[in-house]
């Protein structure tokens, strides 16, 4: 599995309302998308929830790279790059993902990047990364993921929720306007 987000920073006078509308056009364009699990529509607002800055970075979970390169490739990746620029994707091969039937009544996500240090041991860190992610499904998130990039050295930790964490966790949080998700799939979660 591939998780991939890529983000607009936006000037803080920016209209987000374009942002919303946006999302509830076209959010349910990817429902059923192959090889995605799930895409979250996320945007921030400067001085909300602690964001520094107006953004648009929607989050994907991708059970295939196939999946990935075709939307890349595809008219709705053009169709974003064309309204806000061409933006470095981030990319990062997951390392646990657990995801609720329900993630799509999710309000409220945080994403937390951090550096990898040289030469550590990487499967303590994959199972130290698997404990807070456990932790936080048992908190009640909708959607964790964790992954590694190994060309950056960095670790992303993701959740989705319905209403914003009651504890402070770190990183950027956003809200989620739409939540597009795979079908075919029964059962209380994806795993």
């Amino acid at each position: 599995m591939i998780a991939m987000q890529y983000s607009f920073p936006l000037p803080a006078d920016y209209d987000m309302s374009i942002i919303d509308r946006r999302i509830s056009d076209n959010g349910h364009r990817l429902d059923g998308f192959p090889d995605l699990r799930f895409k979250a529509y996320l945007s921030a607002r400067t001085g909300e929830m602690q964001s520094p800055e107006n953004l648009y970075a929607p989050f994907y979970l991708w059970e295939r790279a196939a999946g990935m390169e075709a939307f890349l490739s595809g008219p709705g990746f053009r169709a974003v790059s064309s309204a806000f620029g061409w933006p470095s994707v981030a990319s990062w091969l997951v390392w646990h993902q657990d995801v609720s039937m329900d993630v799509a009544a999710a309000g409220c996500a945080m994403k937390h990047i951090l550096p990898i240090a040289p030469y550590c041991d990487l499967q303590a860190l994959r199972c130290e990364a698997t404990r807070r992610a456990l932790e936080q499904t048992t908190m009640g998130a909708l959607a964790c993921v964790t992954g590694f990039d190994p060309r950056g050295w960095s670790l992303v930790e993701f959740s989705l929720w319905r209403e914003p964490p009651t504890d402070q966790l770190p990183g950027q949080r956003y809200d989620v306007g739409y939540v597009a998700v795979e079908s075919g799939y029964a059962g209380e979660r994806w795993k």
